[in-house]
């Protein structure tokens, strides 16, 4: 068997594994998807705890939770018993993780666990452990064989348990109406945070650094604007200051060849009239699609009236992480 053999025995275990996992799946998935929401919707949170392995599994399933919504904690067992416990209140939910139900570290903190009013959803490999008999939703995570050789090395146990994390995390989500636009919120720093929370208005290239020009302008000052503007396009506007049209480089470059004496032309006989427009008010996020949809690099920024704000200049997108 050579390594990629090798490789592809491990997934196939830790496929079969997981399929045994979905399987098995029953009340006591919901009966502890129900504890998670009955917990954060009285403002309580989930405490995770773990120990090896199990305890860092704990950690990806409470990052996992506290990403979407749902504030989740981990507790250190040993710490635990030496003043952690007091980020416990009444009212929360502990995620208990280990696959024997025996571990020495986890069985020490469960007395001082039954001074709180708190519920107990553990996932064990031993449904009839000590750590099983000791909570109030099971969740059977166990595996016939590891993915090590020597079945030995937390493999395939960890998979699953990670993965029965996740199903319950994004299973919570769903039951607790969690929207993309809540996810943003969470992950300002993300794209997905980006496209779902800036605003028009917060990337247009507006105020001074806006170019504006007059219709009588002649071309020639309007490509001095545009240069000292570092800007690409130009909004023209009429002597009322309402839109009247767009002029970027491009269109002076295209109409040069044949007529030299563009320059002298006042801009509002070569704009471009009635130039795709979109409210400062929208999301970034459809920038992008208006920009595809109509193929062009500018895009005109207008306020709920049709007033000129600025402009949308498609190579900003890169800088802005938005593409």
């Amino acid at each position: 068997m050579d390594s990629l053999e090798r490789a592809r025995r491990v997934l196939s275990i830790e496929i079969n594994e997981l399929q045994r996992l979905s399987d098995r799946l029953d009340k006591s998935f919901l009966s502890a998807v129900e504890l998670f929401k009955e917990a954060i919707d009285r403002k309580g949170k989930i405490i995770v705890l773990g120990v090896g392995k199990s305890g860092h599994i704990g950690e990806k399933i409470a990052a996992t939770l506290t990403s979407t919504g749902a504030p989740a904690v981990v507790l250190d067992s040993l710490n635990a018993l030496h003043g952690d416990l007091g980020v416990i209140s009444d009212g929360d939910v502990i995620l208990i993780l280990s696959y024997s139900g025996e571990t020495e570290e986890l069985l020490r903190v469960l007395p001082a666990l039954a001074r709180f009013h708190v519920k107990k959803v553990s996932l064990t490999g031993n449904p009839t452990s000590t750590l099983a008999k000791a909570s109030d939703v099971i969740l059977d995570v166990s595996v016939t064989q590891e993915a090590c050789p020597h079945n030995l090395a937390p493999t395939s146990s960890t998979t699953v348990m990670l993965a029965l994390g996740d199903a319950l995390a994004m299973v919570l989500l769903e039951e607790r109406g969690f929207t993309r636009e809540d996810f943003a919120l969470y992950h300002p720093a993300g794209q997905l945070g980006r496209t779902l929370l800036l605003k028009v208005r917060d990337i247009m290239r507006g105020g001074e650094e806006a170019a504006i020009v007059k219709t009588s302008d002649p071309v020639i000052e309007v490509l001095k604007t545009l240069t000292a503007k570092r800007s690409g396009a130009a909004l023209v506007v009429n002597a009322d200051g309402q839109l009247a049209g767009i002029f970027t480089h491009g269109d002076f470059a295209r109409r040069f060849p044949s007529d030299p004496q563009i320059g002298t032309c006042p801009v509002g006989e070569v704009m471009t009239p009635s130039p795709i427009t979109i409210d400062a008010d929208k999301l970034a996020a459809e920038v992008l699609m208006v920009l595809e949809q109509h193929r062009i690099d500018d895009l005109v920024v207008t306020d709920s009236h049709g007033n000129p704000l600025g402009v949308v200049d498609s190579q900003d997108l890169a800088r802005l992480k938005l593409i």
